[in-house]
């Protein structure tokens, strides 16, 4: 008597290939349980890499933007201006979560989070290759400002719901550890952030670096996005994932 076919990726227990959901879920299927380690690890790099793109921005808005895009002014009125563009992630950020929210009910958590952290990476390494002011003129500028408003808009499709699953799922006597470590994105981006900048102000001559040297912060940060994304997708892509966050 001929057996029912296994339609299951090699017996794992995965859901079988023509599921209508079946894709990176499917492949990322496990039995068992999500650790709060492996969240740990997922919101430190995810958050680390937010905050190291938008650090590297500002650090570069006070020490390179002026010069680079704002000749024409003084110092003070090319900072102010290089502070108006970095200010646009107050306006398009909350705009790009509804967005996101559409996306994320339609499609899936995944593609939201792909789409986001593709959308971060390419605008940061775009505004590494920005011709200054000297040989695009204005354009230069509006090409600053709409780099930004994109990452701006990633920044608001990034998050994935990880510190809030991290404090919930934490053992309950080390759940104030664990809430704690999510805050931990912020210094480890900056503390990351600055020290590029200062090695590369230390190494490198004034006109070196305000030619290319200040570009070198935004490959790194599109190096680390594209890690970060993969931290991230490793988590959020498991059934146990989405079972968690329905859960509370």
């Amino acid at each position: 008597m001929q057996g029912t076919p296994n339609n299951t990726y090699g017996g794992a227990g995965a859901a079988p290939i023509t599921a209508p959901h079946s894709g990176a879920r499917n492949i990322n299927s496990r039995d068992t349980k999500i650790a709060p380690g492996e969240i740990a690890v997922g919101v430190v790099i995810g958050r680390a890499s937010e905050y190291f793109d938008f650090f590297v921005y500002a650090i570069a808005s006070v020490l390179v933007f002026p010069a680079v895009f704002f000749p024409f002014a003084d110092r003070l009125e090319g900072t102010l201006y290089s502070f108006a563009i970095f200010a646009l992630a107050y306006v398009a950020r909350p705009i790009a979560s509804l967005f996101f929210m559409v996306i994320q009910r339609h499609y899936s958590r995944e593609i939201k989070l792909t789409i986001a952290l593709f959308l971060m990476g390419s605008a940061t390494v775009a505004i590494s290759m920005l011709p200054t002011y000297s040989r695009w003129g204005e354009w230069s500028i509006v090409a600053l400002a709409v780099l930004r408003i994109g990452q701006c808009v990633a920044q608001g499709g990034s998050w994935d719901g990880l510190p809030s699953l991290l404090a919930l799922n934490a053992p309950q006597n080390k759940r104030g550890w664990y809430a704690m470590l999510g805050q931990l994105g912020a210094p480890t981006g900056f503390i990351i952030a600055a020290g590029l900048f200062s090695y590369l102000m230390a190494e490198l001559t004034p006109d070196d670096f305000l030619v290319w040297g200040w570009r070198y912060p935004f490959y790194v940060a599109f190096a680390i996005n594209v890690v970060a994304l993969f931290a991230r997708l490793r988590l959020v892509s498991t059934p146990d994932y989405t079972h968690l966050l329905d859960e509370h």
